[in-house]
């Protein structure tokens, strides 16, 4: 049985090129009721789980902050997602967990039945567990996305691949990891994007780097957010990130705009090259930055958080 229920010829020719919206029934599984949360959250492991709190306007993208989890059990730590506002985030759960490993095959093996022309690598199954009305900042991704909801509604706003929304400087900062995936937002961008409601059993997929934000109904959110790279969309990567290498290596041979080349061309595949020769030699550093942890949950009140030094 197919994982996406509603596959057609157009879908499957438009799937990773363009915004396009599927249906599944993945929602329907035991694994996502309230007993397979929270033995998810039990079993994956404590140091990966990604937890996370934010203000309400959408513009202050710089409230995001990272909280610790303790030594919480799956039930309390799904107990504060219900009560207060905050985003689990449970990257790679196909890496560490059996029963999302063999979701992961199936999910993959149902794309490439229908959608052979983009074949899969680098696969990224994450479970997102969030509370009502927490919103995710506006940003954009490097690898192929799709957003899959299993519990309660949520509003995704997907913008062009474009200026004003995204520079192509903009875009060689995230690439070569130089800058958060995060960064500042116009509300008036808004009248350009591409607006969908996702409610369960529903799924969307869009354009490589294109930028979005996310936000939740009034109720606990789950969806799987699935990253994965096609040969296409890495070459694509490549060629940014040699982009700016060039920008800042050599200056004089390259033009105040560089082109991202689509497909396999000359010019592409030299661009590869050199974004893998730059990555072996360790031409460009990368200046990852990793949150501090702010704040954690007491189980005695779920949903509050408190400061860790107040923990403490």
């Amino acid at each position: 049985m197919s994982v996406i229920t509603d596959w057609s010829a157009e879908k499957a020719a438009a799937f990773t090129h363009d915004t396009t919206h599927f249906r599944h029934a993945l929602h329907e599984r035991s694994m996502f009721d309230d007993d397979g949360l929270a033995r998810t959250l039990d079993e994956y492991p404590r140091d990966k789980l990604g937890i996370f709190t934010m203000g309400e306007d959408p513009v202050a993208w710089t409230t995001w902050r990272r909280g610790s989890a303790g030594d919480l059990s799956g039930a309390e730590l799904l107990a504060a997602a219900k009560a207060g506002r905050i985003w689990l985030n449970l990257r790679e759960t196909n890496k560490y967990l059996q029963a999302y490993a063999e979701l992961s095959d199936e999910i993959f093996a149902d794309k490439a039945q229908h959608a052979p022309h983009a074949p899969t690598f680098k696969r990224d199954v994450g479970l997102l567990i969030s509370s009502a009305n927490a919103q995710v900042f506006y940003h954009l991704d490097v690898a192929l996305v799709s957003l899959w909801q299993l519990r309660g509604v949520k509003r995704v706003w997907i913008y062009p691949v474009a200026e004003p929304f995204v520079s192509d400087q903009a875009l060689e900062r995230i690439v070569l990891r130089e800058a958060a995936e995060q960064f500042a937002f116009d509300p008036a961008w808004d009248a350009s994007a591409i607006q969908v409601e996702l409610k369960p059993g529903e799924m969307v997929s869009w354009t490589q780097n294109a930028p979005h934000r996310i936000e939740n109904g009034s109720m606990l959110n789950v969806s799987l957010s699935i990253e994965f790279m096609t040969p296409r969309a890495l070459m694509r990567a490549n060629v940014i990130y040699a982009n700016g290498v060039l920008r800042r290596r050599l200056p004089g041979l390259i033009s105040a705009h560089p082109t991202i080349e689509a497909g396999f061309g000359p010019t592409a595949l030299a661009k590869a090259a050199i974004a893998r020769g730059a990555k072996a030699v360790g031409l460009q550093k990368a200046h990852e930055r990793k949150l501090p942890a702010t704040f954690t949950l007491d189980p005695a009140e779920p949903g509050v958080l408190k400061a860790l030094e107040q923990a403490a």
